[in-house]
């Protein structure tokens, strides 16, 4: 018998039919892949192991959930025990800027409490962590959040940053309503990928004012927004964090009336000590960096 076969098995008699199974398993699968291992699980022990509708099972289901029931019922605490006499180990997800300029004070804080913490970080794009979480490649990630979490996955608010148009230092343009007011906007636009928050939080203020401006420049992270309108290549949508946008080359337009950007946490299941731990160091730190920016959130 397949191994996965039965861990679908016990999710299913579990959650007492497919459909639901399918709400709790803790990775991604459809119902249609689901309903097909079972099938193939019940040919190869040779008998029917559940009727479906009303859930129940048959007496062969009955011997093996017994039997399956423990092993999987144990993994969890076997692993708690298991990682309790080991150094605890973060996989960290987020932008490169947050992991580089902002994580490294969070963790020497952690540090106090978990002294021999061993960290692994990874660089990606919103919809990437929260891929990489679905699929237990991560323990957490710092990034973009949006209002609901995605599925499957817990979220906690950071921090709020307002987003600006940049604009070369030589550009005519005075203020985003004098771009408005024109409605056909002929300079590049600049910005990170269309799926990320930023981008599409801003799209949806354009679209409320009945403005059309397609992308033209993708950049893979906000410092190189900045660099773009800088050489001139056309105007860019960033945050208002100083130290992105601060260029000697580039000024900064306020864009009212359009959607911050909300920076987040985001976790699978329940949080470990150590993730935990840096969620609220992380809490503290953009406090203190950003007060007027920061989201009181109570960690669940």
């Amino acid at each position: 018998m397949n191994v996965h076969h039965l861990e679908l098995f016990y999710y299913v008699v579990r959650s007492r039919g497919i459909s639901a199974a399918v709400r709790k398993i803790p990775y991604g699968i459809q119902q249609p892949a689901v309903s097909g291992q079972m099938r193939q699980l019940e040919d190869d022990v040779g008998e029917k192991l559940f009727e479906r509708s009303p859930f129940r099972l048959t007496p062969a289901g009955e011997k093996l959930y017994a039997y399956v029931q423990p092993f999987f019922e144990n993994l969890g605490t076997l692993t708690k025990e298991m990682r309790a006499g080991a150094d605890p180990e973060l996989r960290l997800g987020g932008s490169e800027f947050v992991l580089r300029d902002h994580i490294p004070i969070v963790i020497q804080r952690v540090r106090a409490r978990h002294p021999r913490i061993r960290l692994s970080l990874h660089t990606g794009f919103q919809a990437q962590v929260e891929a990489w979480l679905r699929e237990g490649q991560l323990d957490l990630a710092i990034t973009p959040v949006d209002t609901r979490p995605p599925a499957r996955l817990h979220s906690l608010r950071l921090v709020c940053v307002p987003i600006v148009l940049l604009v070369h230092r030589d550009s005519p343009i005075k203020s985003a309503d004098e771009l408005w007011a024109g409605k056909k906007l002929s300079e590049p636009l600049v910005g990170q990928p269309a799926v990320t928050s930023i981008m599409r939080g801003f799209q949806r203020g354009l679209k409320r004012r009945s403005i059309v401006w397609p992308q033209t420049i993708e950049a893979t992270s906000v410092e190189m927004v900045t660099r773009y309108v800088a050489h001139g290549q056309g105007c860019g949508v960033n945050v208002a964090i100083p130290e992105v946008i601060r260029h000697r080359d580039v000024r900064a337009l306020p864009l009212d009336g359009f959607e911050p950007m909300t920076m987040g946490a985001l976790w699978r299941g329940e949080p470990t000590p150590v993730v935990r731990a840096v969620i609220e160091e992380a809490q503290r730190y953009t406090k203190t960096t950003w007060p007027e920016w920061a989201i009181v959130d109570k960690l669940p």
